[in-house]
């Protein structure tokens, strides 16, 4: 049998939380493993139990949603995170996304869909609202072109392909930026999916082409 899905879920309001963690708890192939009630919290939590999942509100105190995400996608960054909100607003949708979620939801979706969303995204799929998701698709193709693959990476990401540019071992490289060799593990398996290379080695010729198309300009 599968391992299951191991899920932190993040709200500031109680009943709401307690409700969506009993409707979770019900789905056979899911492990609630925690509760949040700040941005804060569910960082700390995502560190300390690496959930596949994190559903984050938006509207939290303290951090809020977006916040939290953008810490959580840097830190544990093989944590999937899924907003779950009240605000069908595409600005915060591409604020969302920006920051490292992989799905927006609102929160009048059905328990039946909202697992449906945790599952697809725990594969590495990206859900947005059908509500928003036609906008979106227009501002996205209005304002993006097609870019240098390397303008797709965060700066942590940049930063460690700069650093496997220089042959450093994960390790190596996790001892220098002070993050455990599986989360390098992680975010290098990141940067390739992006730079839709297959090695290593691909990634650092790409890196180096793009420093020295810094230094033509």
């Amino acid at each position: 049998m599968a391992e299951p899905i191991r899920i932190l879920v993040a709200d500031d309001h109680p009943l709401f939380r307690e409700g969506v963690v009993h409707s979770l708890s019900a789905e056979p192939d899911f492990s609630v493993v925690g509760q949040a009630s700040s941005g804060e919290q569910a960082l700390r939590m995502t560190r300390e139990l690496l959930p596949d999942v994190v559903l984050l509100d938006i509207g939290m105190p303290g951090w809020g949603g977006i916040v939290a995400a953008e810490k959580i996608a840097t830190a544990c960054p093989a944590s999937r995170i899924v907003m779950l909100t009240v605000l069908e607003d595409e600005d915060k949708l591409l604020a969302s996304f920006k920051a490292g979620a992989r799905a927006y939801v609102l929160k009048g979706v059905s328990a039946h869909d909202l697992a449906a969303v945790i599952r697809s995204v725990a594969q590495g799929e990206v859900y947005v609202t059908p509500s928003l998701a036609a906008g979106i698709l227009v501002t996205l193709s209005r304002n993006h072109a097609p870019n240098d693959p390397l303008e797709g990476l965060t700066e942590r990401e940049s930063e460690i392909l700069k650093l496997v540019g220089r042959g450093m071992t994960n390790r190596a490289i996790g001892e220098q930026l002070h993050l455990s060799e599986k989360t390098i593990k992680h975010y290098v398996t990141n940067i390739l999916d992006k730079l839709h290379v297959r090695s290593r080695v691909e990634a650092a010729m790409l890196s180096v082409r793009g420093s020295r198309g810094d230094t033509d300009t």
